[in-house]
């Protein structure tokens, strides 16, 4: 395996390479470590030597899987596959230079779905931060097929970026190209100890079923509004709460555990394995607050068939105890009308941003964030 494939963030503070005695500054990619287009132009980047944020796990089968390689043995196949997209994942990044080209090779041949578009799917999504400190969209690159895709955007010398990873795809190859004699930089990766992430792990619609595009699923738009790690374990008509994943999640150490399972599971397997997956949680975080989330209804249905049944099992743990374990209904989840899905079950970008403001809302408290953090 090459050595830009390690899965370890290359970084140098103030390093002189040997060959032509280039002063490196803090966070600057080795030019060397580049490979020069034949066109002479451009020189291309492996996109593991960038900072990439959302993954859990380094021990991955692919470099931007979701799931450890020994989860493959244990978890259904289906949460398998899932893993190997990218939701959630994104690579941070600046650049002296005033354009960059970005191409990407992919995992499965579906571009896009019939509910869910091509740029959400499969697309990369590229935000940058504003003078003010916000992330705001700046472009989107758009796929074309499996294995040739290609995208050019203008950048602002010196600003922050962001490049948000494919939905529902998984990556093969991801390479910036940048002109020749100019840089690229990446920040120091978040300390998981001092910046503990959210944890988020559920269905297709946690996953991001169905936004346009890679920055529009609720999950990144609560990443960004509150300025935290997310890590967003939700698998496409897979988040049935197994023991399982359960064990794979006590692994990690969150700031919250949010536990969005029920438009996956019947009100049968909610009774009977919602209570063993906290326990299963709480016996390596006694104190790390876990939000159980009702299923949302287009039609504002509160509460569900299903969030009954969640809202007794909370009711229960709490009353046996834990102090820790909140209950997040899906009033708002879609708003007052009826414009918040695709088809009546997920979001679509509308949906996506009210189902982040409710979530923000719920999640601001458990950070100990000021209540200005939950206003938009």
């Amino acid at each position: 395996m090459k050595n830009n494939r390690l899965g370890v963030t290359f970084w140098l503070s103030c390093f002189i390479i040997a060959k032509g005695c280039t002063l490196l500054t803090a966070g600057e990619i080795d030019p060397q470590r580049g490979n020069p287009d034949p066109d002479g132009k451009i020189t291309w980047y492996d996109g593991s030597l960038l900072t990439l944020a959302g993954k859990a796990w380094t021990n991955t089968e692919s470099y931007y899987d979701r799931l450890p390689a020994k989860a493959k043995a244990v978890v259904p196949k289906d949460v398998w596959d899932f893993s190997r997209d990218a939701a959630g994942m994104f690579l941070r990044f600046s650049s002296d230079a005033s354009s960059l080209d970005v191409r990407w090779a992919l995992v499965k041949n579906d571009m896009g779905f019939p509910h869910m578009p091509a740029t959400g799917v499969s697309g990369i999504d590229l935000y940058i931060k504003d003078d003010q400190g916000n992330w705001v969209f700046d472009a989107v690159g758009r796929p074309r097929n499996i294995s040739k895709n290609k995208a050019h955007f203008s950048l602002t010398p010196g600003a922050q970026y962001l490049l948000y990873l494919p939905i529902y795809n998984g990556l093969k190859s991801l390479d910036f190209g940048i002109p020749k004699d100019k840089h690229l930089s990446t920040p120091d990766p978040i300390d998981p100890k001092t910046h503990k992430p959210i944890v988020f792990y559920g269905t297709s619609i946690t996953q991001g079923g169905c936004a346009s595009r890679p920055g529009m699923s609720a999950t990144t738009l609560v990443g960004r509004r509150l300025d935290i790690p997310i890590i967003n374990l939700g698998f496409s008509g897979s988040g049935r709460m197994e023991p399982e994943l359960a064990n794979l999640l006590a692994e990690l150490d969150p700031a919250v555990y949010v536990v969005d399972c029920l438009p996956n599971m019947t009100t049968r397997w909610i009774a009977e394995r919602t209570e063993p997956f906290v326990k299963i949680l709480r016996q390596t975080h006694p104190d790390t607050p876990i939000l159980l989330v009702e299923d949302s209804s287009f039609k504002h249905i509160t509460p569900t068939e299903k969030g009954i049944v969640l809202r007794q099992i909370h009711e229960k743990l709490r009353k046996d105890g834990d102090k820790n374990l909140y209950f997040l209904s899906n009033e708002g989840m879609l708003g007052s009308d009826f414009d918040g899905t695709v088809d009546g079950v997920h979001p679509n970008d509308l949906g996506m941003s009210r189902r982040a403001e409710v979530f923000i809302k719920a999640l601001t408290p458990l950070l100990h964030l000021p209540a200005s953090a939950a206003k938009p």
